[in-house]
């Protein structure tokens, strides 16, 4: 047997000398796929499969229940929004311009909905006097609440409201021998039954020491959080609205929490002295509305920092132009599938030298395959020499095995920050195209998704060389052979992600298959 093995000619040492002979690097370009593969299946499994379900887990820090119900109920609103007032508590917040599930025509988007025990309360607390509680029932004083207590200090309430801000100003007329300090205080309830929606920030939002924090669903079922600031808010935001509440007085202290069947947010400020005969005044505001950055920006000039409070991702340089942009076509054309078309169309322009580039580079290594496949079989026991010449190859023709997954890697922060502002637009929530009812959602009959995995496997096969000498381990035919299981991953993957997503996707690679056309036509000729 041992002499059989040392034997040149016998199949053993032939065996092993074909495979000393194999190349067994792989290409980075390989490498790259598979780890771009295994990225992209984990990010789906994390935010499909993993996505956290409701929390209702009780804690042992509840708020006493307030009996309310002998309170009068009186209605305010603006042009944007209607709501109730009830003493302290505000709620009901319905907003005039978004219907609930995005249908034209039907009911508004209610926000803080007084059944589901979700309000704002506004109000003071004082230790040498006695203030106002939910409880207490107000007269009516023209457009204004008051309040006299046993000692003689009235509380006048005025409550009116300016698009999607709510205005509280609390006046403090201490009629007493002896001056009285009241300490305000706003808190924000709401029921703990809520989703988190997987690639959007949605929790608990502070704005503390110029700062924005953020504590999502999970995080508050496990601890409270706290914070102090001169000034700032506090308040919760969901992946369309937003409510928080801000006291126009320094020295704050905001918290976060979960009661036993409610999640709460509050702010308390110190105390405010009102001397004999004198009165004070106190400003709250609440906002309840879209996340909107039009609109978040002009109640900024109200409520500081709010502006900050939309999470637009790692790639928030692309995304928040983009979506600018995207609204800006909207405002012309009407219609947010045809915007994405024409948005899609532009940024591919806008790389057209790039990827004119790549795609020349990928014709070129087309042609180079006979010429590589002969390098590696004339020195495949000599792995340097292979190596130089194939460089001396790719120098002779100008291109690099880099440049041909330059479109890829363009792709995926334009990918990701899109991704981001399709969540994340307000006015994207049931926007309509063809036969899809929501873009922001996913296609219900999997056309997109199809289209889109269709003529990405006609991309890659434009791409892949007509004429294959390479070997069949070749680290080239291997990578071939893993483009071809590509678009199956990606119709996959993408079936359940945003319509206006896979739109700008397809529309995408019908326009590298027309790019690619057009680069083969002119090396032909």
């Amino acid at each position: 047997m041992v002499k059989y093995l040392d034997n040149k000619n016998s199949g053993f040492n032939q065996w092993r000398a074909a495979t000393a002979a194999a190349p067994k690097k792989k290409s980075w370009f390989t490498s790259f796929l598979w780890w771009t593969a295994i990225f992209v299946a984990c990010w789906w499994l994390i935010g499909v499969w993993m996505r956290p379900s409701p929390q209702t887990a009780p804690t042992t820090d509840g708020t006493p229940a307030v009996d309310v119900s002998a309170v009068p109920v009186n209605a305010g609103e603006s042009d944007k929004i209607g709501f109730d007032v009830q003493g302290l508590r505000i709620s009901n917040v319905a907003l005039k311009d978004y219907q609930a599930g995005g249908d034209a025509g039907g009911a508004p988007v209610v926000l803080m909905p007084r059944d589901k025990d979700s309000f704002a309360e506004v109000g003071l607390i004082s230790q040498n006097t006695t203030a106002p509680t939910a409880a207490t029932v107000w007269r009516t004083d023209g457009d204004a609440m008051v309040w006299r207590n046993p000692a003689g200090v009235e509380f006048r309430r005025t409550v009116t409201a300016d698009n999607y801000i709510i205005t509280v100003t609390d006046t403090v007329k201490n009629n007493t021998g002896a001056a009285i300090a009241v300490a305000p205080y706003a808190r924000i309830v709401r029921a703990a039954e809520q989703n988190a929606s997987a690639g959007v920030y949605t929790g608990a939002v502070a704005y503390a020491n110029n700062d924005i924090e953020h504590e999502d669903w999970r995080d508050l079922d496990k601890k409270s959080y706290a914070y102090t600031t001169t000034n700032g808010f506090v308040g919760f935001a969901d992946q369309y609205w937003e409510t928080v509440a801000s006291i126009d007085c320094p020295d704050q202290t905001m918290r976060a929490k979960k009661n036993a069947k409610t999640y709460e947010a509050d702010t308390a400020s110190a105390a405010v002295s009102v001397a004999p005969g004198a009165d004070a005044a106190i400003v709250t505001r609440i906002f309840a509305g879209p996340r909107d950055q039009k609109i978040l920006n002009e109640a900024s000039g109200l409520i500081a920092g709010i502006n900050k409070t939309v999470d637009y991702g790692w790639f928030w340089f692309l995304a928040r132009p983009m979506l600018m942009l995207l609204n800006a076509i909207h405002s012309v054309v009407m219609n947010y599938g045809i915007a994405i078309i024409i948005m899609t169309i532009l940024l591919r322009m806008l790389m057209w030298p790039l990827t004119r580039k790549s795609y020349t580079s990928m014709v070129a290594m087309q042609k180079m395959q006979p010429e590589m496949a002969r390098i590696q079989k004339l020195y495949a026991n000599d792995k340097a020499r292979m190596q130089m010449e194939m460089m001396r190859l790719y120098s002779t023709h100008k291109t690099s095995p880099m440049s041909g997954c330059l479109p890829m890697l363009l792709q995926i922060p334009i990918f990701f920050a899109l991704y981001k502002a399709l969540l994340i637009s307000v006015p994207m929530r049931g926007a309509h195209f063809l036969w899809i009812r929501d873009l922001a959602a996913m296609d219900p009959y999997f056309i997109l998704p199809v289209l889109m995995g269709a003529t990405m496997w006609l991309q890659s096969y434009l791409q892949t060389p007509k004429n294959n000498a390479a070997a069949a381990n070749d680290a080239i035919a291997q990578t071939q052979r893993f483009m071809k299981w590509m678009p199956v991953l990606f119709t996959i993957l993408f079936a359940w992600m945003p319509a206006g997503l896979v739109l700008y996707w397809t529309v995408s690679n019908i326009f590298g298959i027309g790019q690619m056309y057009i680069i083969k036509r002119r090396s032909e000729k």
